[in-house]
């Protein structure tokens, strides 16, 4: 069984890798972000970037700092297939995921202004801010010395391949095909 763990920057592209994966090579999906979203639900409350921040990092104090990866990745080892655990944010997550054998992280970026276009083009729930406010957010998610807060920096530092997407969706393609080619998954 093979996971790829996806972390990155606010709208690098974390997305359309895991559809790519999940479609045409046929990995299972878990997603933080969904699992976040499930439990902000059943509190009724809002959910924003805010909450999904606090939930999250609650759930990390309460527990330990790779606590949500821990239950996804235990959902992907009973279907004994090959995953996909999207929105890696904790140095503390990338290290429990090392010692479950074949774990590859893939870490995604791109220019600002590129990201802020995709995310008012996906339109998601936590997306409707303006530039400034999104800027806010990436470097608030970037560091800190709280291993059971967000480290973005960290974790694109820790990842084995680095992927610049700046260009368009066939290039980001080929990126991914050419790093499945050096971990020997075709």
């Amino acid at each position: 069984m093979v996971i790829i763990g996806i972390t990155g920057t606010l709208g690098a592209g974390k997305g359309t890798v895991v559809d790519y994966l999940v479609k045409e090579k046929k990995f299972l999906h878990y997603s933080v972000r969904q699992y976040l979203i499930d439990k902000i639900k059943k509190q009724g409350l809002p959910v924003n970037r805010d909450t999904m921040t606090s939930t999250a990092n609650a759930l990390r104090k309460a527990h330990h700092p790779a606590f949500i990866i821990e239950e996804l990745y235990r959902l992907a080892k009973e279907q004994k297939k090959d995953a996909i655990i999207e929105s890696i944010r904790t140095p503390g997550e990338i290290d429990f995921l090392r010692t479950k054998g074949e774990f590859f992280l893939f870490a995604l970026d791109a220019k600002p202004e590129i990201r802020f276009k995709r995310i008012l083009s996906r339109g998601s729930e936590t997306d409707h801010v303006d530039y400034k406010t999104f800027l806010s957010n990436e470097q608030r998610e970037m560091s800190t010395t709280d291993p059971n807060k967000q480290n973005l920096g960290k974790c694109i530092q820790m990842a084995d391949f680095r992927i610049n997407n700046n260009e368009d969706v066939q290039t980001l393609y080929g990126e991914i095909d050419k790093v499945l080619k050096k971990i020997s998954f075709s």
